[in-house]
């Protein structure tokens, strides 16, 4: 089972539920951070002096208060996480059940399972702990299952992300191919953009660029 784990969680009284599943587990190396930034520094601390984590658990929401944080949700912890920590596996435990927003963390940022924090959720965590530390599979919440179920869904792939994440700080999309060029995605012809942004319009019932960064923000995709 795992050895030492990482909570990240702003809610104390989740914090110690979290803590009473895993010690059933024997699992007894615990530590928590209720910030973002507070986590991505004691997993990177703990590499320095070798001792790693081998798990983290994190939530989606965090709330803001007076102390600014360059990390604010726990879409970015993980995004943040898997650049330096590409082999640490990762549990979200949320109660966030839009599909689109589980696929990319799936897809794209290759978490190893999705719990979904409502009355099963430590049910269903002590399960999920099990089951990805034998397993490479996906899980996901009995109760999810179906919601993110392949005929439900389309495709978001990182390169779609990639397209939303810069139109969503302020760039054309007539400047796009040459972004994309600089930063050797592909592809990045204006044709290649023009229609994979058709595509989502199309599917995510936006009328333009705008209202598809908003759509998209909705759904935690950027």
């Amino acid at each position: 089972m795992f050895q030492k784990v990482l909570i990240a969680e702003d809610f104390d009284i989740i914090n110690s539920g979290l803590k009473s599943t895993l010690e059933e587990l024997e699992i007894t190396n615990i530590s928590q951070a209720t910030y973002c930034d507070e986590a991505l520094l004691k997993l990177k601390k703990a590499r320095l002096e070798n001792n790693p984590y081998d798990l983290l658990i994190s939530d989606l929401s965090f709330q803001e208060d007076h102390n600014q944080q360059k990390i604010t949700s726990g879409d970015q912890l993980i995004e943040k996480v898997r650049e330096d920590f590409p082999d640490l596996k990762i549990i979200v435990f949320s109660i966030e059940d839009k599909p689109f927003r589980i696929q990319n963390l799936c897809n794209n940022l290759q978490i190893q399972a999705y719990v979904w924090k409502n009355r099963n959720g430590q049910k269903e965590l002590k399960k999920a702990l099990q089951y990805i530390y034998s397993k490479s599979d996906f899980y996901i919440s009995e109760d999810l299952r179906e919601t993110i179920h392949p005929k439900k869904l389309i495709e978001i792939t990182d390169y779609d992300i990639k397209i939303i994440k810069h139109l969503s700080e302020g760039i054309l999309q007539d400047n796009l191919p040459e972004i994309f060029a600089e930063e050797e995605i592909k592809p990045a012809s204006k044709s290649s953009i023009e229609k994979r942004l058709k595509f989502l319009k199309e599917h995510f019932n936006a009328n333009n660029p705008t209202h598809l960064v908003a759509i998209a923000k909705d759904f935690g995709l950027v």
